[in-house]
């Protein structure tokens, strides 16, 4: 097979799997502009509308808490699909459905399809990718976030502004979702990606190296060749067969040295990333510019702007992370990172509001997009071994959740107790921990194979 042909195969299932993250994106945002109009037809206090945003994210862990032993067991694909179907119906339930505890169920359902993406999604494109464009195409994974992201506050601006457009009266379900409850039509918006997700899997092929763990290799050769040709195919199975371990890998070798420190390096990475405050932003988003002194009605078009600012940012990364190497981006961005938001708690507590603020924030998510975002996943699905690939990812990006959880749950009450500055001035810490500690334990693993970075890390099964 031809280089372009490779390249174009690997492109086409990376855009597929990647879709994955963009319902991981669309999922998380889409709730900015639900957050709001559930709190006035509820009457939520600011624990419940804590608890509403963030029930979400014990969904996620939920799916992550399986997702791992599934994609283990199971084939990575097969989690893919019923990530797919878990987005589908959530999005159905939640539009359709009146009592608060019955959305609670449904936020939750749908957690559990971003937390088996989110986890999923990212291992298969590492484990299909070739070695010298690995980190570019998982960077692809968080360039699908940042473009469901966006597409979720482009889709509730729109949605928002045709309601408020249209008329006042009208009957029949169209009417009641995009008019009358038009936070449920944005939702429901959901299922048109999350259905496209799963016929387009149809044509996506399992990884190489889950064949290889039990046994397919002929299926795996022939994926091998369709991902880095006939003449590599043969030398990169031989590499993989030579590393691949019977299914004796499990949470008791994860625990045991050398994997326990390799286990503790992505998961503290990955909880200070998130820590960082990302998603208070995120989620939290209209909030945010209303406290900087934008008035409400313009609160989600400021958002989309933060929303294609994350986008194109990430886009450099995709660039730079196979040339400049993770560690580099990682310590500069992470340094980077926490002076923005220093800056932006600075212009809260200097009342310095309006386009200054909007600047200091797309300044964080400039170098949050270079580093902390993408990086996370593109180390934690590099430096484990096969066997157990599938079940530390998922330890890891547990660990996002739980982290991504703590902060819904106490942004509002940090707000509202401690500040705005001092929240933002919390979130600089964590970012300054980030750098310390990638300065301290990160390796460099840039062009390196999967294998390679085994030998590397694990040198004991040399």
């Amino acid at each position: 097979m031809s280089t372009t042909k490779t390249n174009r195969f690997i492109a086409f299932i990376t855009l597929i799997a990647a879709l994955g993250g963009f319902l991981f994106g669309f999922d998380m945002a889409v709730v900015s502009g639900i957050i709001e109009p559930v709190k006035l037809q509820y009457n939520l206090s600011s624990s419940q509308e804590g608890l509403f945003v963030s029930s979400a994210l014990l969904g996620c862990i939920a799916g992550v808490a399986f997702s791992g032993y599934l994609s283990d067991k199971m084939g990575r694909r097969k989690g893919l699909f019923i990530a797919a179907f878990l987005f589908i119906i959530s999005a159905v339930g939640f539009a359709f459905s009146t009592d608060y505890s019955i959305l609670i169920l449904f936020r939750i359902l749908a957690g559990m399809g971003v937390g088996v993406a989110s986890n999923v999604s990212p291992l298969y494109i590492s484990e299909v990718a070739p070695a010298h464009k690995r980190g570019g195409l998982v960077t692809f994974y968080q360039l699908a976030i940042t473009v469901g992201i966006l597409v979720a506050y482009l889709s509730n601006l729109f949605l928002l502004r045709n309601a408020a457009a249209g008329s006042a009266s009208g009957e029949g379900v169209f009417h009641w979702l995009f008019y009358e409850n038009v936070w449920r039509g944005m939702f429901l918006v959901g299922v048109i990606p999350a259905t496209a997700f799963g016929i387009l899997l149809l044509f996506v092929p399992e990884s190489p190296r889950w064949l290889i763990q039990y046994g397919q290799t002929a299926a795996a050769q022939a994926i091998l060749t369709k991902t880095i040709g006939e003449e590599n195919a043969a030398s990169e199975l031989r590499s993989i067969q030579e590393m691949a371990t019977q299914k004796s890998g499990g949470l008791a070798e994860l625990v045991r040295l050398p994997l326990r420190r390799i286990l503790a390096l992505a998961m503290v990475l990955t909880a200070l990333s998130q820590l960082s405050g990302i998603n208070g932003v995120i989620f939290y988003g209209p909030t945010i510019m209303k406290s900087a002194g934008i008035v409400t009605s313009d609160a989600l078009f400021y958002q989309v702007i933060l929303g294609v600012a994350n986008m194109v940012f990430t886009f450099i990364a995709i660039v730079k992370v196979d040339s400049w190497g993770r560690r580099p981006l990682y310590l500069y961005g992470s340094i980077c990172a926490a002076f923005a938001l220093a800056l932006t708690g600075f212009c809260f507590w200097m009342n310095i509001t309006g386009w200054w603020m909007l600047g200091s924030i797309m300044l964080f998510l400039l170098f949050f997009a270079l580093s902390l975002g993408p990086l996370k996943f593109v180390i934690s699905t590099e430096i484990f071994p096969t066997h157990v690939r599938g079940l530390a990812l998922s330890i890891c990006i547990m660990t996002m959740w739980v982290s991504d959880w703590l902060v819904n749950l106490f942004f509002p009450v940090l707000r509202d107790g401690l500040g705005i500055t001092a929240t933002f001035a919390i979130f600089s810490f964590f970012c300054l921990l980030s750098f310390f500690y990638a300065k301290a334990n990160l390796p460099e693993t840039k062009g390196k194979s999967l294998e390679e970075i085994e030998r590397m890390l694990v040198p004991e099964k040399v």
